[in-house]
């Protein structure tokens, strides 16, 4: 990271107190406005690294943290790097130093990662720097194991939820904690105890019979709790409610209010490559900043969530154009080549996700061009650089790396030589393919 990218701090308040201007236009006008700021811990003092005073531990106030509209694999400046960059901690009971100067930051909490914490440069040579490192052998799958992991954190933590049942089948996970924001729609929500899910759980008042009934009623409620904040992002975009991929939708609710009632969530991911000479490279997007979720991170050239009443190929299609000019003639040639899955619990968000998985082999005088306004730029990688970027940093958008690393297992980058090769593939699939 560039010395620029962190001001110095001045103060002698304790605890001390620093602005980010790598924070996004957006994140920068929201503390401007309500005053938020960012607070180095006490908990560990500065170390020194060639030459440089870098500080570990940074936290954003509540507010800010709300505003972004993260709950679930929100990326921060802990996971920017793997451990085989991190900095030892130095902890000391308190840090009152009156002066510092930051060069760079290496762990951080609830703190989104824009463009402006890595450049392409900095991509580039670090796929370049690992593939030339006797050390980071490719046989090393430990970096992609972590990224797995990110995408299924908080297992022990089901006994926190309650079951969302609709027709007697359950649908959904929704956390005690936030049952009680539904509790106030008494007319809506109905609290049952043992009953045909083999415990309490959570269903719709019987008086919405018809799935069309059940939207508009469910909706009053999320735009009741967008308002106050308390599910934030809204994108005015329905995903389908329903038990499985292949059942009939049961009632269509918001996108952003999904992890809040641990619904099903699908989606297709692409993977566009370039076969040059005998070598492959991936063309990779880097999200927009205006983007509410995981501004300025790396992404597959096409990927999105599979909204209700539309098919993964027709959904696929639109993506195709919309995020990178691809035409339609060009897209009917992605092949479905699978899916990922994962579950993921962050406070009060579950997120039980299925990824279907294209490749599109593509002209080699191909150029992608964003349509939309999501993605900032592409680049065309080595697809052996794409790798080494996923095992050492965290630059990718966490679901994405699971896609590239299915990738490349079907491509002959990861090979069954290599320690941990099954539980790896295994781990692909650790949500519920249903």
């Amino acid at each position: 990271m560039r010395k620029q990218d962190v001001e110095s701090v001045q103060t002698n308040q304790d605890p001390l107190w620093c602005t980010l201007p790598c924070l996004n236009h957006r994140q920068q006008e929201h503390m401007k406005s309500d005053q938020t700021r960012v607070l180095i811990s006490e908990q560990y003092q500065p170390v020194s690294l060639s030459g440089t005073q870098t500080f570990v531990s940074v936290c954003l106030s509540p507010p800010l943290k709300m505003a972004c509209g993260f709950c679930s694999l929100r990326p921060t400046l802990t996971s920017l790097f793997s451990s085989s960059h991190a900095l030892a901690l130095a902890p000391t009971p308190h840090w009152r130093s009156s002066s510092l100067r930051v060069s760079r930051i290496l762990s951080a909490t609830t703190l989104p990662i824009s463009s402006s914490f890595f450049t392409w440069d900095d991509v580039f040579e670090i796929g370049r720097k690992e593939s030339a490192s006797p050390q980071n052998s490719s046989s090393d799958l430990t970096g992609f194991l972590e990224k797995i992991d990110r995408c299924n954190r908080g297992s022990e933590k089901l006994v926190e939820f309650m079951s969302f049942v609709i027709e007697e089948q359950i649908v959904g996970y929704i956390h005690k904690g936030f049952t009680e924001y539904l509790r106030e729609f008494h007319d809506i929500f109905t609290f049952s105890k043992n009953g045909c899910v083999g415990g309490d759980y959570v269903t719709l008042s019987l008086m919405f019979e018809k799935p069309e009934d059940r939207t508009r009623a469910v909706a009053d409620v999320i735009k009741i709790l967008g308002d106050k904040g308390i599910i934030p992002g809204i994108r005015n975009e329905l995903y389908p409610v329903k038990p499985s991929f292949h059942s009939s939708a049961l009632f269509s609710l918001e996108r952003a209010a999904a992890p809040y009632f641990g619904l099903k969530g699908y989606g297709v991911h692409m993977n566009g490559y370039v076969e040059r000479d005998g070598q492959k490279s991936l063309w990779i997007g880097k999200r927009s900043l205006t983007k509410s979720t995981y501004p300025g991170m790396l992404d597959h050239l096409v990927a999105g969530g599979l909204p209700h009443g539309i098919s993964c190929g027709d959904n696929l299609v639109k993506e195709c154009e919309e995020e990178a000019g691809i035409s339609k003639v060009i897209a009917d040639r992605a092949i479905p080549v699978g899916a990922v899955s994962y579950m993921d619990i962050d406070q009060y968000c579950f997120k039980r996700d299925v990824l279907f998985c294209y490749d599109l082999k593509l002209p080699e005088d191909f150029v992608p061009i964003n349509q939309d306004g999501e993605v900032e730029s592409f680049k065309l990688i080595p697809v052996a650089q794409v790798a080494n970027v996923i095992r050492e940093t965290s630059f990718f958008k966490a679901n994405c790396s699971l896609v590239i690393i299915d990738f490349l297992f079907r491509h002959g980058f990861i090979r069954p030589e290599s320690s941990g090769y099954l539980d790896l593939y295994r781990s692909l699939r650790n949500g519920d393919c249903s």
